[in-house]
């Protein structure tokens, strides 16, 4: 875990390539099962117009201009070596296999892209898929993004999700087939959810052996149906600090393998309703730092499913 109590990304990918690595953000076009009808309209209940990407392809920016211009930004601001080309905005998957592939050889076609991370929903992951994904596991690092939020099925109708938590077990069995790696997205803070749900959630992931975590907290864009809820007063949001100590038992729940990829959620503040302090995410990760040290615990301290099932 290096100087952290937890397994951060920063530190793992240095210890994977022995230089600074950034993520770069990419805006492929996708749009969601959950918003065009197929399952439903208009998305999760706290997504908005842009499915946390950039906007960046309907302004008429290529994947490849993306990469090409994120980089350079990473180049000076983070000094970065290497970069992963991050699928970011909405459902990564939903298209068929060639396009797909089109769409993803355009993206790592870079001489310092040394990885591929696609975001993605698991019911969106048909075997066809998979098997593509599994071809690019096999010459660079990759990872699956999969979003979960929450091991609570009441939670996940609440928010339209659109799937179950068995759709996500079945997704992350058949990708571990594969050795795709996976990376499991859960938000902390969901209306209607409190410590054990957080707990459960944690639990599973254990149980899976999962390979990386993104933890968000919860935050309201402007344009989202939760925003109504909020403004007519439906809607409790956690402090911060708060959610500092649900990040901190969740973290001690999860193995200490597991990949922490992110602690907080991050937007800006033009699309940003409520809570305010999302919008300082460095503060919010040095408090849930000092608050691990404050306890004297580490990532996995309290995990029941400490052994690895994979090599």
């Amino acid at each position: 875990m290096g100087e952290r109590r937890y397994r951060s990304l920063n530190a793992y990918l240095r210890e994977r390539f022995g230089c600074r690595v950034h993520k770069i953000t990419v805006d492929a076009g996708f749009t969601c099962p959950n918003r065009d009808g197929t399952l439903g309209w208009g998305g999760c209940v706290y997504c908005d117009g842009f499915g946390s990407g950039s906007g960046a392809h309907s302004r008429g920016i290529s994947i490849s201009e993306q990469v090409r211009t994120g980089i350079e930004w990473a180049r000076r601001r983070y000094k970065a070596k290497k970069f992963i080309v991050y699928f970011q905005a909405f459902t990564n998957t939903y298209a068929p296999p060639d396009k797909l592939k089109e769409i993803y050889d355009e993206g790592i076609d870079h001489p310092d892209v040394v990885g591929i991370s696609i975001g993605t929903r698991p019911d969106c992951v048909p075997d066809q898929v998979l098997d593509l994904i599994q071809g690019y596991a096999e010459r660079m690092m990759t990872w699956l993004e999969l979003g979960l939020q929450s091991a609570n099925v009441e939670t996940l109708r609440r928010i339209n999700r659109g799937h179950g938590v068995a759709e996500f077990v079945d997704a992350v069995l058949r990708a571990r087939n594969r050795r795709i790696s996976v990376c499991a997205h859960v938000i902390i803070g969901l209306p209607g959810e409190g410590p054990e749900d957080f707990k459960e959630t944690a639990n599973l992931l254990a149980a899976l052996q999962i390979d990386g975590v993104k933890i968000h907290s919860l935050y309201i864009p402007k344009d989202s149906a939760l925003a109504r809820d909020y403004l007519a007063g439906r809607v409790k949001l956690m402090g911060r600090e708060e959610y500092v100590k649900a990040v901190c038992d969740f973290l001690e729940l999860l193995p200490p393998h597991t990949v922490i990829q992110r602690l907080t959620g991050e937007t800006s503040a033009d699309r940003l309703l409520a809570p305010d302090w999302v919008l300082d995410k460095r503060r919010t990760i040095e408090m849930i730092e000092d608050e691990l040290e404050r306890r004297g615990s580490f990532q996995g301290d309290r995990c029941k499913f400490k052994r690895r099932c994979r090599g």
